[in-house]
């Protein structure tokens, strides 16, 4: 299985407030966001590939990526590789990531997403059930709402995903935490979304609906987003010392 990590944000609200790193390399109990995930996935989910994308506005980012390609991180090897380009939304950078993970079931976060690492172990297992059963995605969603514009998911008794919504019309339990675990099938929604000059993931989202994707949904106790300075505190209270 591979995974995706979307790193090309500006991270303009943190900086604003004081954080002068860039939001991938921002600390999170000691440890970078993006070393974060890059260890989850190969030392827990045996990642086959992780791909990123990180923006072209400073080198740090990519220079710390490649120092993992050299080195590993913390001295292990890991199956990296990296695009560096700025784009217009988390939608062109999934799109510009697509041609590496269009030929099997894969993963994709943003940088910034913070859940617990035994969740996301549970998570992955769920995914692997859910490609062998046929179906199209797992999406992880959370019942915990701090979000500046959360999209909220629509779902059945079954956490089958009947809907993605901006309003809570529909009095939906869940939000979407933003960790797709989807199929090759996906690609050709994206791809439509993108002909259709759509650029929000929301709107691929309900694309995948539009185009009778078969998707379930995983509950999260909480993910959280670091978007601004006192969300580093926020993710510290809530990870503890636990994954480290």
């Amino acid at each position: 299985m591979r995974f995706a990590i979307i790193a090309a944000g500006e991270g303009s609200r943190l900086a604003a407030e004081g954080v002068n790193a860039p939001k991938p390399l921002v600390k999170v109990n000691g440890e970078h966001l993006i070393d974060r995930l890059i260890r989850i996935f190969s030392s827990n989910c045996h990642a086959e590939e992780i791909v990123v994308i990180c923006n072209d506005l400073t080198p740090y980012v990519s220079q710390h990526l490649q120092d993992i390609v050299e080195h590993g991180l913390n001295g292990v090897g890991v199956p990296l590789r990296y695009v560096v380009k700025s784009t217009p939304s988390s939608m062109h950078s999934f799109f510009e990531l697509s041609t590496l993970v269009e030929d099997g079931p894969f993963v994709l976060t943003t940088v910034d997403t913070i859940f617990r690492e035994d969740e996301f172990a549970d998570y992955i297992r769920s995914f692997e059930r859910i490609v062998a059963d046929g179906k199209d995605g797992l999406m992880g969603v959370t019942d915990y709402i701090d979000d500046e514009k959360p999209l909220y998911v629509g779902t059945d008794a079954d956490m089958n995903i009947t809907g993605f919504y901006d309003a809570n019309d529909c009095d939906c339990t869940y939000i979407s935490g933003g960790i797709y675990g989807l199929t090759a099938s996906a690609i050709t929604t994206l791809r439509d979304c993108m002909e259709r000059g759509e650029s929000r993931m929301r709107n691929f989202q309900r694309g995948l609906v539009r185009d009778g994707r078969l998707l379930k949904a995983f509950n999260f106790s909480k993910v959280l987003d670091i978007d601004h300075a006192s969300d580093i505190e926020k993710a510290e209270q809530f990870l503890g010392h636990a994954d480290l």
